[in-house]
Formats: structure tokens, sequence, C-alpha cells
């Protein structure tokens, strides 16, 4: 106990300001993106560049996705689940402030008793009634050392951590709807590919067997046609899976049975449009799950003040003032009043270290919450500086492959014509088939990942919206 006494004495001497200063901590990352990667344009500052972006629409241009991005903030469920707990914050923050006034109550009662004989002071039986009726203050404690406020900041930091937790959602939920839509466009456009690709080479196996009927075809030339068509078959059967599954997996983002039937191909030029980046000190600062994690750090740094104010002495003041009588007729009698006064001093002399080991708690709580928040910084720097290079490498991607599908697609024209007069092989033209059906599967599913980085993107951003 004795070593706690310089504690106690400078908590004392430190009046209001137990509660430790709160300086945000230097963000652990650097100045600028990786290369210089995503940094505004000569004569574009930071701020001007995020009012570019200040809602989601100017984005997403499709108009149908953006009526499944409305409809799932409307809808979707695990979005009302984060509202709620916006909700049930905001009242826990207003219980915590409550505790900082006085509870005033009217108390109206009627007190009766009987007193046997032989405890009567008279030796005579009594029965007594009394009835009250005031206004009364019970244990209101006096805030001399800031304990309440600084519990009422705690439940307000959490407060605004809840919120902003359910902003950082609210943008996962804009670039899921927006990456799900996307894959719901490549799978369609690729089972569409598929299909077609089945009828043709079905038409290309039937050619084969009235040539194999004259003698111009060989068993083998059939039995590969026949191969290319089930392979073609069989992937058509697995994309449109992957289309039910796509579709599934959107509805259940928008939360209702919207039409999903696709506005636009993944070639269309209206689906997004750029996403324009700051500086790092500018973006990530402003994320809504940085800024949760700060006020997470508030929160912890304010239960420090609490934490230390249980050392001091607490003054909670319990008061009544109205009116008293024998008979209820008489309540309100002139020279009925009546009126009571209890303050109560408390002072801990010994709670075997509790106090001590709730001061500790609050400061590990406080250096955890300064390790979360710089981890958050750090993890969403990386996630914007990936995006960044995946952004630049996905569009050269898709545009390499795009050409190459473009390519085979001619090779394939070309090998056709050569076949039809006698000139090219049915395993070349087999072999052209297939290198053009892959071509254009994979140039569809670079431009799909493309358009889903432009919406993660978004989302690593903090959706730079005002």
């Amino acid at each position: 106990m004795t070593k706690l006494l310089p504690l106690v004495a400078a908590l004392a001497m430190a009046g209001c300001s137990l509660m430790p200063d709160y300086q945000r901590p230097a963000a652990p990352v650097p100045a600028d993106w990786p290369q210089q990667a995503g940094k505004v344009g000569a004569g574009d500052t930071a701020n001007s560049a995020a009012k570019k972006i200040n809602d989601w629409r100017t984005l997403f241009t499709d108009a149908r996705l953006q009526s499944l991005i409305a409809a799932a903030l409307e809808h979707n469920r695990d979005l009302r689940i984060a509202v709620g707990r916006v909700d049930e914050a905001r009242a826990l923050a207003g219980l915590a402030r409550a505790d900082r006034f006085p509870t005033v109550d009217v108390n109206v009662q009627r007190q009766a008793s009987l007193t046997p004989p032989d405890l009567s002071a008279t030796g005579r039986q009594l029965n007594t009634q009394r009835y009250d009726a005031n206004l009364g203050i019970a244990a209101f404690e006096l805030d001399f050392w800031g304990r309440v406020k600084s519990l009422d900041d705690a439940a307000r930091a959490s407060f605004l951590a809840s919120d902003y937790a359910h902003r950082a959602f609210r943008l996962s939920l804009i670039a899921d709807v927006a990456g799900a839509y996307f894959t719901l466009l490549e799978t369609s456009e690729r089972a569409a590919l598929a299909t077609a690709t089945a009828l043709s080479r079905d038409e290309t196996r039937r050619l084969i067997g009235k040539r194999r009927e004259v003698g111009l075809a060989s068993d083998l030339d059939y039995l590969a046609a026949d191969g290319a068509y089930q392979s073609a078959r069989a992937e058509a059967a697995n994309l449109l899976r992957q289309r039910g599954a796509a579709e599934n997996a959107l509805r259940l983002l928008v939360g209702m049975n919207a039409d999903l039937n696709p506005g636009a191909g993944l070639a269309a030029q209206n689906l997004t449009s750029d996403v324009p980046v700051g500086l790092p000190a500018d973006v990530l600062l402003t994320r809504p799950d940085v800024l949760a994690a700060e006020q997470k750090l508030l929160a912890a740094n304010a239960n420090i003040g609490a934490a230390r104010a249980a050392f001091l002495p607490k003054i909670l003041l319990t008061a009544t003032a109205g009116s008293a009588s024998k008979a209820l007729a008489g309540l309100f009698d002139a020279g009925s009043g009546a009126w009571s006064f209890a303050p109560l001093l408390k002072w801990p002399l010994f709670d075997a270290g509790r106090s001590s080991d709730n001061v500790d708690l609050a400061v590990a709580r406080k250096n955890v919450a300064v390790a979360e928040y710089e981890k958050a910084i750090q993890q969403a720097f990386r996630e914007v500086a990936d995006l960044l290079a995946a952004r630049e490498h996905y569009a050269e991607q898709a545009t390499a492959l795009e050409a190459a599908a473009t390519a085979q697609a001619e090779r394939l024209k070309r090998v056709e014509a050569r076949y039809s007069a006698g000139v090219s092989s049915q395993l070349e033209l087999l072999d052209a088939q297939r290198e053009s059906f892959s071509a254009q599967q994979s140039a569809l599913a670079a431009r799909r990942a493309w358009l889903a980085s432009l919406a993660s993107l978004y989302k690593a951003l903090g959706g730079l919206e005002s």
C-alpha cells in the first residue's frame, strides 16, 4: 500500500487531468506509394482528386449495377445488423453520458408500523403511520477527478468506432456487389461462348461424319472431332453451373429477388470510371476502418483516466426535499416540510491491488490499441499499394489477352478456309479451335479481374466519400 501513496498524491494534485494526453501515433508507412504509383497528377491536389469520387455512382456507371448496389444498401441483412450495432453503441454512449448528471425522482410513500407493548417506551401498543412526498437525488457522484467523464469519453469513442465500422462494412458491401456483378458478367459471357463453341464443334463433327461416310475422313478424325465437341459441351455445363452460383452470391448480397440479367458486357465502356488516388497520409487516415481503430485507441486512453480515479476519494450525494405527515390529508399542510441530506465520502484504503491492476490493465489495453491502430494503417497501405500495381498490370494483361484472342480468332478463320479447301488437316483445325476458345476465355477472365480490382481499390481507398 505504501508504494501507492506517491501515485495517489500525484493524482490528487493533478485534479481532473488524470486521463493521459492523446497524441495520434505516427503512421508507420512510407510517405509515397511504391514506385510513385498512383500519385496525383501535376496541378491536382489529393483533396481535389478525392472529390472526383464522392459517390459510388460516379465510379460504377452501369445502370444495372447501380440499381443492384442501391438495392443491397437497402436490403442487405448484414448491413442491417451493422446499423443495429451502431444504434446499440449510441444507446450505451447515452447511458454513460447520463451518469454525469443527477437523477431526480419523485417519491410518494406510506409507512405503517405496529410496535408491541413490551417494546414500546410507553408500555402500550403503538400503531404509527407516515406519509412522504418528495423530490430525491440518490448517490450522485461529484466528478472531481473526471472518472465519470472518462467513462463518458470512452463510451462515445466506442460508439464512433462502431459507426466507422458500419461505414467500412458499407464500402465493403458496395465493392462486393460490384465484384459479384463483374463475376456474373464474366461467367455469362464465358458460358455463352462455350455454348456457341459446342454448337460449332457439333457442326464440325457432323460434317466430318459425312466426309467419313464417303471415305474422305478417317475414324480417328471423327473421334477427335467428337472429343472436342464433348469437351466444349462439358465446359459449357461447368460455366452454366458457375453462372448459377454467381447469381446466387449476388442475390444474397442484394438481399432481395432482384433482376440479375446483366445490362452490359465486360467490354462495355460505361461499367466504371477511373479511381483517383492521393498521397498515403491523405488516403489512409480517412479510411473508416482506420478511423474505427483510432476511436478504439481513444476509448482505451480514456479508460486509463477512469482507472486512475479509483485511487482517489469518491463523494456521493443523496438528498430529498418534500413534505411529511402522519395523515394523508395533512401531507401538504403548512409546517409539513421535510428534507434530508446525506453526503458520503468513500476513500479506498485496501483493495488487494485491484485499483492498481485496473490501471495496469487499462494501460496494457491502450498499448494493444496503439499496435492495432498502426497495424490497420500498415494493412491499408499494403492493400492500396497492391491494388495500384494490380490495376496497371491487370489492364496490361487484359489488353494483351484481348489482342491474343483477336489473333487466334483470325487464325481460326483462315484455318477453317484452308480446311474447306482441303489444304489444312483436321488436327490443325481442332488445334486452332481450342486455341481460339482458350484465348477468348482468358481475355474475359482478365477483363473481369481488372474491373474487380477497381472495385477493390475503391474500397481500399475508403470510398473517397465526403
